[in-house]
């Protein structure tokens, strides 16, 4: 038996006023530096107009909190810039785990045992 209509919740909330921030300052202020995130911000129209995007994420280790914006060090691209995000651009901060250590190429792990094998001390 279907039920009526009127007994059927509606799929979409019904439009109303947006809801308002929390007043005070975001939560990832208070996150400590050095801390590993992902920082999910709003690309300039410059960038978005290139890439045709209009977020991009940076993973890396924040090096500045402020209640203006905040500065992250890039994971994975040793020697770039830290990356300045606005407090209008920020999106979202999530801490993330620590990256797990790197293993060593399987070839370099043969290499290694091949040598020592090699020797005759």
């Amino acid at each position: 038996m279907v039920p009526p209509p009127s007994a059927v919740p509606p799929a979409v909330p019904p439009a109303g006023p947006p809801a308002e921030p929390p007043a005070g300052p975001p939560g990832w202020t208070r996150l400590p530096v050095g801390a590993r995130v992902v920082v999910r911000r709003r690309l300039s129209p410059a960038e978005a107009a290139a890439s045709g995007a209009r977020w991009t994420d940076v993973v890396g280790i924040l090096t500045s909190v402020a209640d203006d914006g905040l500065r992250v060090r890039p994971d994975r691209s040793p020697g770039a810039p830290e990356v300045a995000v606005g407090v209008a651009d920020v999106e979202a901060v999530k801490p993330i785990p620590p990256r797990r250590p790197r293993r060593g190429r399987p070839e370099d792990d043969r290499a290694d045992r091949t040598d020592r094998a090699d020797r005759t001390d």
